[in-house]
Parts: C-alpha cells; structure tokens; sequence
C-alpha cells in the first residue's frame, strides 16, 4: 500500500537509517562480550572492529536530536500561532520524559521496582523540547546564537566536576556532567548519561536548519548550503581536533601503530557530546542529506519507513533486544535473571565476563531490523491514515 505524506522524504530517510544503526549498538550492550560494562573506545583493549562498531553508532543521538529540532521548526509551520508550538512542545517533552522514567527504563532493565534511573536520548529530547517551548519567542538570530554559543562554547565546562547526591552535584550532572550517584544505600541509582545542556544546543541548532526545509525553499540553494554546512563541519573538525587543545574532554594521542593512532584521533566524548563529537557527527549527516534530495529506490523506502515512526521503533527495539539478551545469557548456561538489572545486579558487574562474539551481535542486529520493519510498517500506514487522531502525535 502507498502512503501519502507531506513530509520531507530525504529527512526521513536520514531519520531512519541512523535509527538502524541505533539498533547495532544496543544489541552489542546485549549479546557481544561484556555486555553493557565493556567500553568499546578504550585503545588499552579495543579492537578496531569493535571500536568501529561503536563508532559508526556515534551518529545516531546527535542526528536524532537534530532532526527533532528540524521536525519541531517544521511542525511550528503548520500551527497558527507560536502559542500552539510552545504547547506542543513543553507536553509532548513532558511526556517523552515520562516515557523515559518509565516504559524505556523498564525496557532497559527489566525491573519492575525501577530502582535503577536511567537518563538517557529520550529524557534529553524531552528536557530540551520543554526548553525550547520557551526559547522560540526569541528573535531567529539570536536564537541561532544562542545555539551556536551552547555548541562552540559548553567545553569550557568541562574544567567544572561534582562529586556526591547533594542538590548542586544533581543539578550539574542533569546539566554537564555524567553522573551516577546513588540513594538508600544503593537501592536507587541514577543514572545521567545524557545530561541537556549540549543536547539543547544541537536541538536549537536543528531548529533553526528547519528554515532550509520549508514549503517552497529552493532545493539547488539548500543543496548549496548542505554542501558548505558539511564541509565545514568536518574541516572544522579536523583542523580543532589536529591542534587537540579544545573541543574533547580528552585529546587523542599516538598509539602503537597508524590504525589505533587513527582511531584514537577519532575517538571523541559523546556524556556530554562535544563540540568535536559534534561536528564529527552532523558534518557527514548534512553530506548525505545533500546526497541523497532525489534518490528514491527500494532502500530509501525502506529507511522511509523507519524514519517516520521512530518513536515507535525506539521503544519496541529495546524490548525486543533485552528479550533476545535473556535469551542469550540462557544459553550460556547463566541464570538468565542477571540480565534484570536491578541496582544490585547492574552495579555487580557479574555480566561484565560474559556474552558472545561480535559476529553474533551483527546477525541478531540484522534479525532485529527485519523483525520490526514490518511492524513499522503498519503502525506508518495506521498513522497516515488516522492523521485526525491527535494522540498519534506524541506517539
């Protein structure tokens, strides 16, 4: 069946191949070897196939973020007033917050206590969205500064760290610095991977490239200004990254031979993303939004179909890959309750010598993506054809 959308196809293209690749890494958290606790950037023990494999999934929350921003400014297009688009967008980050606290952390953990809090992707798109329900009645340039400021200017941060649970160590980890504090003598702990403030300015940013994407821009001159955005990002990149003095929570350094040198130049912090992180990511994503206008084939449908439920995919991705990891660890013999992660079995670490190897996470990866596409497939087409539903909106 053919479904009829408004919607900018090249967005949700992009939108769905990085939702792809998503799914790569969270099924190495669970299945390769080590699971969630094996740090896949760590030139002492990496390999370049599992550095790599973590890499390419660096792409995806920057993008994801992005393009939320984009489809917001896009959204904003079709409502009446500003009025409407901050209401939108301060409920539906409150809900997505919610969701996150609740139906991501259980698909995370599998925990029915919830003891473990887990602030991740979708907590910093919901934080930032009920941000910018207030920052849109700001001028369009200084909105545009503003998010270049946050971008190019939130590692001169970095030098500040907290320690402990108190209010003003909470606060800086929900704003800049990861944190795991813990409470009740370690029944519940936080988790704060994502804290908002660089996800702010990628999302402010995203906002203001939805300019590019309105009914009746001229495609030759956006395709100009991908090209420039693109370019520059990843020079800008190269030319920061080589002088390895700003951008990184930590600088890359010469390793034991040309490939790890390599690998450690590229290896950029993503809690919290970093301007180089940053322009590492989105530079190639503008390349390929400028590749990809006009191609249409039975790939680009595909990824269309994933880019336009995303959220839907996000959810049922995590279910789906805890399941197949309980599976997993069954049939390695181990009591396949570890991979409930409670507070006490996440902190153990007792999962941290277990797991498959990588070639097993690539065939559950591609098992994953075909099981859902179908099931994408009809929540899309249930969702075109109910478009007077206004629920569907936040799903």
């Amino acid at each position: 069946m053919t479904v009829k959308s408004n919607r900018i196809e090249s967005i949700d293209i992009l939108r769905g191949l990085v939702m792809i690749i998503m799914a790569l890494d969270h099924v190495r958290d669970y299945t390769n070897f080590g699971y969630l606790y094996v740090d896949p950037t760590n030139m002492d023990t990496t390999t370049p196939m599992l550095f790599f494999t973590r890499w390419i999934t660096h792409f995806c929350a920057p993008i994801f973020v992005f393009l939320a921003g984009t489809s917001a400014f896009l959204y904003g297009t079709k409502q009446a007033s500003k009025k409407n688009l901050a209401k939108f967008l301060f409920t539906r980050g409150l809900w997505l917050v919610f969701i996150e606290l609740t139906f991501v952390n259980f698909a995370w953990t599998f925990d029915i206590g919830l003891g473990l809090h887990i602030f991740q992707v979708i907590w910093a798109i919901g934080i930032c969205m009920m941000l910018l329900a207030g920052l849109i009645y700001l001028h369009k340039k200084l909105l545009l500064i503003l998010g270049l400021v946050i971008l190019f200017g939130h590692n001169l941060l970095d030098g500040i760290t907290m320690q402990g649970n108190d209010p003003l160590s909470l606060l800086w980890y929900f704003t800049h610095q990861q944190g795991f504090p813990s409470f009740n003598n370690g029944e519940t702990v936080f988790f704060i991977a994502y804290p908002f403030l660089p996800w702010l300015g990628i999302m402010i940013l995203g906002y203001c490239f939805g300019y590019f994407y309105q009914k009746g821009f001229d495609v030759k001159v956006r395709k100009k200004w991908l090209l420039y955005f693109g370019l520059g990002a990843i020079a800008l990149f190269i030319s920061i990254r080589f002088i390895n003095t700003y951008g990184n929570l930590t600088p890359w350094s010469e390793q034991k031979d040309g490939i790890y040198t390599f690998m450690s130049f590229l290896n950029t912090t993503k809690y919290p993303p970093s301007l180089l992180y940053t322009l590492m990511t989105l530079g190639p994503a503008m390349l390929f939004l400028y590749a990809i206008e006009s191609v249409k084939n039975w790939l680009t449908n595909i990824l269309v179909v994933i880019g336009r439920v995303p959220f839907f995919y996000y959810i049922l991705h995590l279910y789906v890959i805890h399941l197949i990891g309980l599976i997993g660890i069954a049939i390695l013999g181990e009591n396949w309750k570890e991979f409930i992660l409670t507070p006490q079995r996440f902190t153990s670490g007792f999962l941290a010598d277990k797991g498959f190897d990588l070639w097993v996470t690539y065939v559950v990866w591609i098992i994953v993506v075909v099981l859902l596409y179908p099931l994408c497939k009809m929540y899309m087409t249930y969702k075109a054809n109910n478009k007077d539903k206004w629920w569907l909106s936040y799903l």
